[in-house]
């Protein structure tokens, strides 16, 4: 029985020949094509093709090397993340919702950014185990005033298009959450400002208002990203096909991997090769339109 399904390409510039070149190799590859809308949004633009499917391995494959060949993102969407129905939203916050990583920036009151942004560059990239490298990078805070934070939290600067694709979400009435490999002092302001539907993050130990270097409980890991999405979901009613996951780093990849569809935003190459989407483009508000919002 046939699928339907939802192609998304996006590029900073697209015309009717892309279009035009997708839809036919769509075609080729036995895909009916029922319906073509090409929008800007001023930053980037979005192709959306609405197909019915016999082969969407065959598919996924096509787009594949069409990106390959023409330098442009495409997906392969399930219908469940945009049709009719409740859908959830979760996201990483560091290099994700926000173009920070927040223990780089706690690190440099220690004088110690370099050190700690190297380990976690290497922790991103999958050659670390995330809680050891996460205990490591902590301790280089030890004996910081815990005013460091606040300074930290007025740092913060949104990824572009951050606050719109929460909007977005959140006034079709989605839920939108976040689960981060950071820390909750930091995240809960952030939460409040964006009216997210939650947020969990690791918990900085403070002792008469100075950092220990320790963390208090489990750390956020791989793990426990997957577990809070499928948490949410059930929570929420929301089909796992419903879901969509959006991170940069090797401790995103569980979670990716369990959502309906899995994006790696301006991510690691290990992660790109292993979500279903790569968006290359710094403005995070493109990934409203796989839910088709």
């Amino acid at each position: 029985m046939p699928d339907n399904a939802r192609v998304v390409a996006y590029a900073r510039r697209l015309d009717d020949g892309h279009r035009d070149d997708l839809s036919a190799m769509l075609r080729r590859l036995g895909a009916d094509v029922r319906t073509e809308v090409l929008t800007g949004a001023g930053t980037y633009d979005v192709l959306t093709l609405d197909v019915e499917l016999t082969d969407p391995a065959r598919t996924r494959a096509g787009l594949t090397d069409w990106t390959a060949r023409t330098g442009i993102g495409a997906a392969l969407v399930p219908e469940a993340l945009y049709s009719a129905g409740p859908r959830l939203l979760i996201m990483d916050v560091d290099s994700t919702l926000i173009k920070q990583e927040v223990i780089e920036l706690l690190a440099a009151h220690a004088g110690r950014e370099s050190e700690v942004a190297a380990v976690t560059e290497a922790a991103m990239r999958g050659e670390l185990d995330f809680a050891q490298s996460l205990h490591h990078r902590v301790r280089a805070l030890e004996g910081l005033p815990a005013s460091v934070i606040d300074a930290v939290v007025g740092r913060i600067e949104l990824s572009d298009g951050a606050e719109e694709l929460v909007a977005a979400f959140l006034d079709a009435g989605h839920r939108v959450g976040v689960v981060s490999g950071g820390f909750t002092q930091v995240l809960e302001p952030l939460a409040t400002r964006l009216r997210l539907s939650f947020a969990k993050a690791n918990d900085l130990e403070i002792v008469d208002g100075v950092l220990t270097g320790r963390v208090v409980g489990a750390v956020v890991d791989r793990r426990e990203k997957e577990r809070m999405l499928r948490a949410e979901a059930e929570r929420a009613g929301v089909p796992l096909a419903a879901t969509l996951a959006v991170g940069d780093g090797a401790n995103d990849l569980d979670m990716l991997g369990a959502a309906g569809l899995g994006v790696a935003f301006n991510a690691k190459p290990a992660v790109r090769a292993a979500a279903d989407a790569a968006v290359d483009l710094p403005d995070l508000d493109l990934v409203r339109h796989f839910a088709g919002l």
